[in-house]
């Protein structure tokens, strides 16, 4: 392998909406979550299907109007989100199948917890429509964003480039889900369009990004031809 196909898999992961910084803060704040993980003997799979869970009843509380108590449980679910791949990581790194079941189990969480709000939008806005198109717009961009980054793994590069990976989008609309439990609907309308918006935008970035790649990883293949 080529120098310059050894910088193709090196990339870097472009800017996010959360800065670096407060990124790393919150992984140091999982360390004594991760060290009583370890002293229970759970394993990332077990933490990867709790957090699951723990959105599941947080959504079905979300629809049934007891949003921020539904916020405070998505909080606590989505720090074990966090919690799986860095105990994965302390144990000596992950398997192959927890990292397919951690990717297929979060894009389920996305759906369960977009379907809550979906429910909640349903039941409590007199003209849902332009509220509930922004969701499907959110929730499509989601999968979008995540299906983008397992393609370009599947042809040997990597996408981690982009405004919103579900860190931040899960902080937006956490964010939105409790400003409507303070009664500002608007709060959690407008988390939806900015998720969607960031959402398009980072399939976007993603897009240019690999193409740039395979570009440049192009003209070294058909030499080593």
């Amino acid at each position: 392998m080529s120098a310059s196909r050894d910088h193709v898999h090196d990339l870097r992961r472009g800017d996010s909406v959360l800065p670096a910084w407060l990124k790393d803060a919150g992984r140091t704040l999982l360390t004594p979550i991760v060290r009583a993980a370890m002293a229970l003997h759970l394993t990332p799979n077990t933490i990867t299907v709790i957090g699951l869970l723990i959105t599941l009843v947080a959504s079905v509380l979300v629809a049934n109007d007891h949003l921020l108590v539904g916020a405070a449980i998505l909080t606590a679910g989505s720090l074990l989100d966090a919690v799986d791949g860095a105990l994965a990581r302390a144990q000596g790194g992950g398997t192959a199948f927890g990292g397919f079941l951690d990717s297929t189990l979060d894009r389920a969480g996305e759906a369960i917890l977009y379907i809550g709000i979906g429910a909640w939008l349903l039941a409590n806005i007199a003209q849902p429509g332009l509220p509930i198109l922004a969701l499907m717009v959110a929730l499509a961009g989601s999968f979008l964003v995540s299906y983008s980054h397992a393609r370009a793994q599947g042809i040997g590069l990597a996408a981690n480039v982009g405004l919103a990976p579900r860190t931040e989008r899960l902080i937006l609309v956490i964010a939105g889900v409790a400003l409507a439990g303070l009664g500002l609907t608007a709060g959690l309308i407008g988390a939806l369009v900015i998720v969607a918006g960031l959402t398009v935008a980072t399939v976007v970035q993603r897009i240019w990004h690999v193409w740039r790649l395979s570009q440049a990883a192009a003209p070294s293949d058909s030499k080593e031809n």
